[in-house]
């Protein structure tokens, strides 16, 4: 069993950027970009974070670019806001730092921004949309995995070989659905004998009783595909779990695909999110949103009040002596209810509005493993019990 591990891109090859962002307003504002990460325990995480960050100050040096996170990490979003309007930036484009919208994007950053521009009336935040499934994105996701498989011989071939796409897991059945269409584009696009999804936390199969289903399917080889922006706990995790399972079946060769990082098309796809919001091309997909549509098994959630929960962990991490099992890089195993007009109040341009076209209150669920003081009013995840998924990580996977 082999680990690919991917180098991190260079940007100063693009000489001619297709998106480009002006200093200022027509009428007269300065411009900043925000960049709005969730935020990690694990300081690597935190690092390339950061490094893409960095990445796009360097594509708009005219500009002046920021980012923070929403808990267990500094700097918070509130510091790189503060820093912008210190610069002088009056109308800041903000972006999620995020493979897919689930809460997180739909409500917890969009309260965050809402609640600073509603303290300082004289700057306007305009929010973009999360990275999605995209071209460039799959174009990223297919390049890790040819790197992966550069590293494999030939006596095993494609048709013989499984792919396995992991995603973080949510209770929102819409994020947890399109990882599986990455999935299918990556299965078709390279041709394997057979494909599968599953996840890392919350929702089900996880990944130790997912690969144990998948070697029974007979094929030689599995790639292992963390579908993640970020190396953390949860690819820490993942990469656990293969070896756990590879020790049990050595006739079966296991290979550890690199998560995406700052992939040249990763970075690309940042870019036109921050364009994309001037443009007035800001489309998030909404007809799924269980916090809006009636969504098969979550038929409950819709009209939940919410409200963000992260003020009460914003900048903490282990070495402050936070210790339990929050965060992205964390399993989700309840659900919070959190106010979330869909419009925000900072003026998204969704391009169907992130008024959404509805302005009732969404709940959205996580399911952390946590115990906190504060008082959550949470909504329970209906699979929370699906011998496959939250429970098997409590209770430890029996096979």
């Amino acid at each position: 069993m082999r680990t690919h591990n991917q180098n991190g891109a260079n940007m100063s090859d693009i000489h001619q950027d297709p998106f480009h962002i002006p200093t200022h307003t027509a009428d007269g504002r300065k411009i900043g970009i925000m960049v709005c990460g969730h935020g990690s325990r694990s300081e690597d995480a935190v690092n390339q974070f950061k490094q893409v960050s960095e990445q796009l100050k360097q594509r708009w040096q005219h500009l002046p670019v920021d980012y923070g996170f929403l808990e267990f990490a500094t700097p918070i979003i509130r510091t790189g806001l503060d820093n912008l309007r210190a610069e002088g930036c009056e109308f800041i484009l903000a972006v999620p730092g995020m493979l897919f919208a689930a809460g997180h994007a739909k409500n917890d950053i969009p309260s965050v921004l809402n609640t600073y521009a509603a303290q300082n009336p004289g700057v306007e935040i305009k929010y973009g949309r999360e990275l999605a499934v995209d071209l460039k994105m799959l174009q990223a996701a297919g390049g890790r995995v040819d790197e992966a498989l550069e590293t494999c011989d030939d006596s095993i071939s494609r048709h013989e070989t499984l792919l396995a796409v992991v995603g973080r897991g949510a209770s929102d059945p819409d994020a947890n659905s399109n990882v599986c269409k990455v999935t299918r584009m990556l299965w078709e696009g390279k041709g394997f004998g057979w494909a599968e999804t599953c996840y890392s936390g919350v929702t089900f199969p996880l990944v130790e009783p997912g690969l144990e289903h998948y070697v029974k399917l007979g094929y030689k080889r599995i790639l292992v595909f963390p579908y993640f922006l970020f190396t953390g706990i949860l690819v820490d995790r993942i990469y656990d779990a293969v070896d756990t399972v590879a020790a049990r079946h050595p006739d079966v060769e296991f290979i550890k695909v690199g998560y995406l990082n700052d992939h040249p098309m990763v970075m690309e796809t940042f870019a036109e999110r921050v364009w994309e919001i001037l443009e007035g091309a800001n489309v998030m997909n909404c007809q799924m949103c269980k916090y809006r549509a009636q969504v098969l098994g979550f038929e409950d959630e819709v009209g939940l009040p919410q409200e963000s929960h992260h003020h009460h962990v914003e900048g903490l991490n282990d070495k402050e002596g936070h210790s339990h099992d929050h965060s992205h890089d964390h399993d989700h195993s309840h659900s919070h209810g959190h106010h979330h007009h869909h419009d925000h109040g900072h003026s998204h341009d969704h391009g169907h509005s992130h008024d959404h076209g509805h302005s009732h209150d969404h709940g959205h669920g996580h399911g952390h493993g946590h115990g906190h003081d504060h008082d959550h009013h949470h909504h329970p995840y209906p699979h929370a019990d699906h011998p496959l998924g939250p429970v098997t990580l409590k209770n430890g996977y029996k096979g």
